[in-house]
């Protein structure tokens, strides 16, 4: 028997496959606890229909991400922190303050987890800041650390 699988199974698929599965398990396992249906001709349809506006709404995304990360590539923020002997700075930037103040700065609110940062900045000075917008989109803004007064 065809099904199509409504949720993941293991040993068996991923959501949205079609597979062909025993008349049994088919019907005492996956359709009876809702994880497949039977692949009638009307239920494929209505799976290509989902798929179909599911690729629509990924393909919107993108672009808007990629329109954003254009944007974002002028965006230069300041951070002011204490610093001590050879512009060591007294703690260190983290992704959140750079977040913190991308919001208070430029209006544009990122997730800090979305900043890609390998450690810390612990120097004054400029630097270039990557952040992940997209799955498949990243940009680079200019975060510039200078003495506070």
């Amino acid at each position: 028997m065809k099904v199509i699988l409504l949720k993941d199974v293991k040993g068996t698929g991923k959501k949205g496959e079609i597979k062909e599965v025993s008349d049994g398990y088919a019907r005492n396992f996956l359709i009876k606890k809702g994880n497949a249906v039977e692949a009638t001709n009307s239920n494929i349809k209505e799976l290509d229909e989902k798929n179909k506006s599911k690729e629509r709404k990924e393909q919107i995304e993108y672009e808007e991400a990629v329109l954003l990360g254009k944007q974002m590539e002028d965006i230069n923020i300041e951070i002011f922190a204490k610093s001590g002997e050879g512009g060591r700075l007294f703690g260190s930037i983290t992704s959140k303050e750079i977040a913190e103040q991308l919001k208070k700065q430029k209006k544009v609110e990122v997730d800090k987890r979305k900043i890609l940062l390998d450690e810390p900045i612990r120097t004054l000075g400029s630097r270039f800041v990557e952040i992940k917008i997209h799955q498949k989109v990243t940009t680079k803004i200019r975060v510039d650390v200078k003495e506070q007064n």
